[in-house]
């Protein structure tokens, strides 16, 4: 992705997770990003284009914080969903709010398959840690790990303490029970 292409993909971002899928216009984009009129077009022809653009910068992102701590998998885990809650809030409502796009519009869904850890990844990980079918444990833990974030974000748990590493942890070693 080229720097203007992520800057592009950045403002869309930003509008997608402050004003939802209905605030995302190359208008809007041009405008967050503080570009000429038209700029967002000229690299994103289509709203389709532009949302895989922003799914993409996502992905990007989020696999580029994705690292585990063979020592520490449990709070390696936990660390990427405490900065995906606080800091990387923003990106991580941009994420629910173009994964619920998705439900609609199934030409989306394929954009979309990056989750918090890679299936691959996932599997890998169950299969290290004794899984008998790392295929369907690497699954769970993926979608585990998304209700968890998405509880944490939204849901009820929202309104617990502010994210907190030690707790999230807890969570994440019940899960890595195979």
């Amino acid at each position: 992705m080229t720097e203007r292409m992520a800057a592009l993909a950045d403002a869309a971002i930003h509008l997608v997770a402050t004003k939802g899928m209905r605030g995302l216009t190359h208008r809007a984009v041009d405008a967050q990003a503080g570009l000429p009129e038209g700029s967002t077009s000229a690299y994103f022809r289509t709203r389709k284009a532009l949302i895989e653009g922003l799914v993409r910068r996502l992905a990007e992102l989020e696999q580029a914080e994705v690292q585990l701590d063979p020592a520490d998998v449990a709070g390696s885990i936990a660390g990427v969903l405490e900065r995906w809650l606080t800091t990387g809030r923003e990106r991580t409502l941009a994420r629910y709010a173009c994964m619920l796009e998705a439900t609609h519009h199934p030409e989306l869904r394929g954009i979309l398959e990056h989750g918090i850890a890679p299936r691959e990844q996932a599997e890998q990980l169950a299969a290290a840690l004794g899984s008998v079918d790392p295929r369907r444990d690497g699954g769970h833990l993926v979608a585990f790990l998304e209700g968890l974030l998405f509880y944490r974000l939204v849901g009820a748990g929202s309104t617990l303490e502010p994210a907190n590493r030690d707790d999230l942890k807890i969570a994440v070693e019940k899960a890595l029970r195979f």
